[in-house]
């Protein structure tokens, strides 16, 4: 027995992939995956086959014509085609998360093209062609994938066809991989002006232990100033929606431990919009405090909010929270302040020029910096 790759189009109507696979099954084919692509020209039947070692590839083709198939396409296939579609693109996902870089080699493999290049197309035209087979909407050998960081890529395959799955597929892998490279080039080094090294990155939901034991680590003070009062910090779905909010970002320092050791958490800082204002919101734990991890959290998202069109930011704090005062005038500059018994709302003007780096009292991938102020 051998081991075949088959696609075909028939109509899409009842009944004629039953037509289609009895015509194999007359031959001594035995359909090990089947998988159905609806198009504009009918229903795509994508067959992983075991056929009678005697078949040759015209007896297939024949098979599937008697069958009311057409556009046929077979070819030899080997043992690792017996996995899905789906769990293979499970597993090139994965390979993607640990390597963006590898994309093409990925789609290559993935859709079994003969080649993947990168092109300066702007990516919103070639999302609205999608796949373009050379003026057509669909079944072409020709593939244009819009890359979130600029350009497309075009993908090249003799036969058969790509379909709209493969596309969607994909272009999945496509945006993960960016997702990827985007989150790696946000990790940033910060120096402090004591020689101690933290990582700076977006924070995720996964980061919610490691955030909770932080919590746990901080006095009753920090929280009281952090939450306004609340004791104890905020439940697990607060602190989730704080660290992946529908709007905003997250951040989180993160503390050098020895390889394969979990990561420690020592700051977060939470920007969570609503309409074009947003709201800032920083925690640092006692023994990282007044050492400039405020300010450099609080920078990056003064920088992302006027990145993002946002109108302005405010913060909430109590009164007799200099630190945080220090640090909000140190970042932002100036700004109006509303008050409200002991509660503060401080509002940080953005468009402006962004503060220099120095005056935030350390530095980003290791330049030196003069020294920072008491912060929160």
């Amino acid at each position: 027995m051998t081991l075949w790759r088959i696609r075909a189009t028939v109509d899409d109507r009842p009944g004629y992939l039953s037509v289609l696979t009895a015509s194999l099954a007359l031959r001594g084919v035995n359909i090990l995956t089947v998988a159905v692509h609806t198009t504009e020209a009918g229903a795509v039947d994508d067959f992983l086959v075991d056929a009678p070692a005697a078949l040759t590839a015209a007896d297939l083709v024949a098979a599937v014509e008697r069958g009311r198939g057409r556009d046929c396409w077979v070819a030899r296939s080997e043992a690792q085609g017996l996995a899905d579609q789906p769990t293979r693109a499970l597993a090139l996902a994965g390979r993607l998360v640990q390597d963006p870089d590898a994309l093409g080699e990925v789609l290559r493999s993935l859709l079994g093209a003969d080649t993947v290049t990168w092109r300066p197309v702007p990516a919103r035209a070639v999302a609205a062609r999608a796949v373009e087979p050379g003026g057509r909407r669909s079944g072409s050998e020709t593939m244009r994938l819009a890359d979130p960081a600029g350009g497309s890529f075009e993908v090249l395959r003799s036969a058969p066809s790509f379909t709209p799955a493969e596309y969607a597929r994909a272009q999945a892998l496509v945006d993960l991989a960016a997702g990827v490279a985007r989150r790696a080039a946000e990790r940033v080094t910060l120096v402090l002006p004591d020689g101690a090294e933290l990582t700076v990155r977006p924070a995720t939901v996964e980061d919610l232990p490691a955030v909770r034991a932080m919590h746990e680590r901080c006095s009753a003070r920090t929280l009281h100033r952090r939450y306004l009062g609340a004791a104890g910090g905020p439940p697990p779905t607060k602190l989730r929606r704080l660290l992946d909010p529908a709007a905003g970002m997250g951040l989180v320092a993160v503390a050098s431990w020895p390889e394969g050791t979990p990561e420690r958490v020592v700051a977060m800082a939470n920007l969570v919009v609503e309409g074009t204002l947003g709201e800032v919101a920083l925690l640092v734990e006692d023994a990282w405090q007044r050492r400039g991890v405020g300010s450099a959290l609080l920078r990056r998202l003064v920088r992302h909010a006027g990145q993002a069109g946002y109108a302005a930011l405010v913060a909430h704090t109590h009164a007799d929270n200099v630190p945080m005062l220090r640090t909000l005038d140190r970042v932002s500059g100036p700004g109006p302040v509303e008050r409200d018994g002991a509660l503060l709302t401080v509002t940080l003007p953005l468009g402006g020029p962004a503060p220099a780096a120095d005056r935030a009292g350390q530095s980003e991938q290791g330049a030196p910096q003069t020294p920072a102020a008491t912060e929160a």
